[in-house]
């Protein structure tokens, strides 16, 4: 064991020392922002700056997300289901935004100029928060500390909140998935530290995600709480401008990836192609249709090899005698890179439908598990805890599991399998889903205890609030797991020219999640208002039965993994060209692999 922990810390010894030279850099690859050659780029510098820029922008977007279902219900007077419901929306708004992001950085604009465009518009977003919350909707000053009522806000403070959080869930939303490809892009593939750098890269953005939410889970959260609403949206507004300065100053170092064009019609193009000849017998492997040369027709992408999955799509690179008449067309006929990619994209898709459910768990902790805080035992002594700030039990199990996994799972899981990285991103996602599915049965017992020490006519239990430290943890736990194994995932599976797409299928995996949990909510309270009762999940939370949402979330979540273990044993992985340079790379990190496990 200790030669294994002492691995690990040549890992990242090795992972500090790397420095990615420009003149290394391939020229589908190569610096095209700036003027000039530049001695050094890249590498572990340029990536602890991107590191520090998410911290910063999560701690900014954190500083409202946290706090916003309470901002609905005590400022804007909304009832419990509603407020939830908005959150959901609002959450899923940015993660879905995540997709526009990663489309504009992969097709036009590259990571770069994608990540400060959308770094600017998280700006404006917070900016206009900051003064609308100023002038239009905290009245009387101090309001919405959950004593203290707030004046009905003017139509047009409405509208300018509603305007500025969703700047906000664009600005967030297209700029995480981009900056975690921008940092991966950082390490050279041609160097055989590449691939080591590059999963420790993936737990650092993570860990760094959580370092910054943990100061807008606690500090934040509580100027908020007690009304000093406009006090943390201008912390937040400051947080944002110092990550784009910060970006910014990296501008010169960073190392860049060409856009690769717009993938869709690639895509189309496979499915068009393949159902012109869908009477064609696809012709043999070696009989594909495939570009002269290492490079591939993908601008900026490598060849990626022939695999048995769906075979059907073989058809679109069979070369038939009408092929032969004319110059090549795309629509007519595809090359077996261009068909692999298409495969990937609907490889990848039962896996990501898989992780949505357990983001319909991530997801109660900005709306639910806040809103059950609320009505619980919360002072401590003469101190109030704000309901919101338990969510930083969840940041802290987060940064704790984050250890343990790289020092204590890893390690003991590699002795086990022989596999380097320990568990396989597959392995490691599906024990997520089954700590997430623990968590909810968690939250559930909770509930049903919060429930039992409820007094008539009082509006909140005696049941101390820190009986939702468990389901938090256990959250927390699961996303080490899930989360960071879905970055590795999606981003190593993902073909060149969508890398950005595939950092985004995370987030959009969170976007469908909240949409998901709205619809969940509203389908309960449907049928469990049908007789006239309050519901499930009711404006007054002690009249009805969270901890049966909670349990249902539970059960769908059992269902899912059941179904995520099938189409992970069906999932079979990309598979790049091994040119005779390739093949000489894959040598190298088979070599410092076994070193590491020697």
């Amino acid at each position: 064991m200790d030669d294994i922990e002492y691995s690990t810390d040549e890992i990242e010894k090795k992972a500090d020392e790397e420095i990615i030279s420009f003149g290394k850099i391939e020229s589908g690859n190569e610096n095209q922002h700036s003027p000039g050659k530049r001695k050094k780029c890249g590498g572990w510098k340029l990536a602890s700056l991107l590191l520090v820029n998410q911290g910063l922008a999560t701690l900014a977007f954190f500083g409202v997300g946290v706090n916003l279902v309470l901002l609905l219900t005590r400022v804007l007077d909304q009832d419990s289901a509603v407020a939830a419901n908005n959150v959901s929306k609002w959450t899923g708004t940015v993660y879905l935004c995540s997709l526009i992001g990663a489309f504009l950085s992969d097709s036009y604009w590259g990571r770069y100029l994608t990540c400060a465009i959308f770094q600017l518009i998280l700006v404006l977003g917070l900016g206009l928060l900051s003064f609308a919350s100023w002038f239009f909707l905290i009245s009387p000053t101090g309001c919405g500390d959950g004593m203290k009522l707030c004046n009905t806000p003017s139509p047009v403070g409405v509208v300018m909140l509603y305007l500025s959080i969703y700047l906000i869930a664009l600005g967030y939303g297209g700029h995480q998935p981009t900056v975690a490809t921008l940092g991966a892009d950082q390490f050279d593939d041609s160097n055989p530290n590449a691939v080591i750098s590059k999963a420790a890269f993936f737990s650092s953005f993570y860990f760094a995600l959580n370092v910054g939410s943990l100061f807008s889970n606690t500090i934040l959260v509580y100027y908020e709480d007690s009304g000093k609403w406009t006090l943390g949206f201008l912390v937040s507004f400051g947080a944002a401008i110092i990550a784009l300065l910060l970006y910014l100053s990296g501008t010169s170092r960073y190392r860049y990836v060409k856009a690769s064009g717009n993938p869709l019609p690639r895509v189309a193009q496979v499915f068009v192609a393949a159902y012109r000849k869908w009477g064609v017998t696809p012709a043999t492997v070696d009989a594909l249709y495939e570009v002269e040369g290492t490079e591939s027709a993908i601008k900026g992408s490598r060849k990626i090899l022939h695999s048995n999955d769906f075979k059907f799509l073989d058809k679109a690179a069979t070369i038939t005698s009408m092929d032969l008449r004319g110059p090549n067309n795309p629509w007519k006929l595809c090359t077996v890179t261009q068909v692999e990619e298409a495969k990937c994209v609907l490889k990848m898709l039962p896996i990501w439908l898989c992780t949505i459910i357990y983001s319909v768990i991530f997801t109660q902790m900005a709306s639910l598990f806040v809103e059950q805080g609320d009505v619980m035992a919360s002072k401590l002594k003469n101190f109030r805890i704000p309901a919101a700030s338990m969510s930083a039990f969840d940041i802290c199990s987060v940064l704790i599991w984050t250890g343990v996994y790289r020092h204590v799972v890893v390690p003991v899981s590699r002795s086990l399998t022989g596999n380097p990285k320990g568990l396989t991103e597959l392995q490691r996602m599906g024990t997520g889903l089954i700590i997430g599915m623990i968590a909810m049965v968690a939250a559930g017992v909770t509930e049903i205890q919060r429930l039992k020490f409820v007094s008539p006519g009082s509006k909140k239990s005696s049941l101390s609030i820190f009986w939702q430290v468990p389901q938090y943890v256990l959250v927390g736990a699961s996303e080490v797991f899930m989360y960071v194994g879905q970055l590795e995932f999606f981003n190593g599976q993902a073909p060149d020219g969508i890398k950005s797409f595939g950092s985004s299928l995370c987030m959009a995996s969170m976007s469908l999640g909240n949409y998901v949990s709205s619809l969940l909510i509203n389908i309960v309270m449907e049928v469990t208002t049908r007789d006239g009762g309050p519901g499930w999940i009711p404006d007054d939370l002690n009249d009805g039965h969270l901890d049966r949402f909670y349990f249902l979330i539970a059960g769908l979540t059992a269902v899912d993994f059941i179904i995520y273990v099938y189409c992970a044993k069906w999932y079979n992985g990309i598979n790049l060209d091994t040119s005779e340079n390739g093949i000489q790379l894959e040598e190298q990190q088979k070599e410092v692999l076994a070193s590491l496990m020697s």
